[in-house]
């Protein structure tokens, strides 16, 4: 594979070489110290300057938030997270950057090591997304550099010591192949919530879409495209929105995982979303000219 030098907000790649399933079922941080920082005490007050503590928390079905190195897009993942409840699991969704693995790869079994503390894999509800979404695979390898994930994990961890996560990239990016593994989660969801209900629990999940938005235009420019695709998923609209990013070549890295969360919310009673906060890299950089955009939204 050939290695680019990466752009603003972007993860270096790294060769892939055959891992033992051992070492492939507990994830080594891809990131830790470039996008974030990599030692648990000033992880924890990076994240923690980015988090609104007083705020009222509400339940969430699903939520859109940026994935870019903290001093970037830090305050918009931290606005989105400081308002909402983590239930005990957490469906992770984002696009595949480095073009390893599956076309849709559900990370099946094992943890995830992060700076404060490693994180279980939900085997549970993953086999359920593999059982009802027929276009998912089980797949580790497509996970090992991916960092669309990763970043979300410590705000997480910030705010709940409880709770596991079901990582899942995606690389086709067709509206059937989203539409299939929307509603895949939402029935794997509906029945995971079935047999927690039966045993006493509540089954609750959040679904995380993990997205940048307009890469490397002006700051006009990416406001302007980007409210058209915040238009579309604040209207719920999954079909539109994917129509409106090819349409318009908005090159929102993760429309294809929004608009998989956009059809698994509606199936599970989504009624609104609310728009937290916008901004580009070039408000904390001051080149508004090659920017990247950030959205933060809540699905309720």
């Amino acid at each position: 594979m050939t290695l680019k030098k990466p752009k603003e907000g972007e993860a270096t790649p790294r060769p892939y070489s055959a891992l033992h399933m051992e070492d492939i079922m507990l994830r080594q941080p891809a990131v830790a110290g470039r996008f974030y920082e990599g030692s648990p005490a000033l992880l924890k007050k990076e994240v923690g300057a980015f988090i609104e503590e007083d705020l009222k928390k509400e339940k969430a079905i699903g939520i859109v938030c940026p994935h870019a190195g903290y001093v970037y897009s830090g305050s918009v993942a931290g606005a989105v997270y400081s308002r909402i409840i983590i239930p005990q699991t957490v469906i992770l969704m984002g696009p595949n950057h480095t073009g390893i693995g599956k076309a849709v790869s559900v990370f099946p079994e094992g943890e995830w090591t992060m700076p404060n503390g490693a994180v279980p894999v939900n085997n549970k509800l993953a086999e359920l997304i593999l059982e009802y979404s027929k276009t998912a695979s089980a797949d580790h390898h497509a996970h090992q550099y991916e960092h669309s994930l990763e970043v979300q994990i410590p705000f997480i961890q910030y705010l709940s010591k409880d709770f596991s996560i079901v990582p899942i990239t995606i690389m086709d990016t067709s509206l059937k192949t989203c539409q299939s593994l929307g509603e895949g989660i939402a029935k794997a969801v509906l029945e995971l919530k079935k047999r927690e209900g039966e045993k006493g629990g509540n089954g609750d999940v959040l679904i995380v879409s993990s997205t940048d938005m307009t890469h490397y235009e002006s700051h006009d420019s990416a406001k302007t495209k980007d409210k058209k695709a915040i238009d579309k998923i604040l209207s719920l609209d999954a079909e539109g929105l994917h129509k409106t990013v090819k349409e318009y070549g908005i090159s929102m890295c993760g429309f294809a995982p929004t608009v998989s969360m956009l059809y698994a919310s509606k199936m599970l009673g989504a009624k609104k979303a609310t728009l937290i906060k916008y901004m580009t890299s070039g408000e904390v950089s001051g080149d508004y000219q090659q920017v990247v955009g950030y959205a933060g939204i809540i699905i309720q």
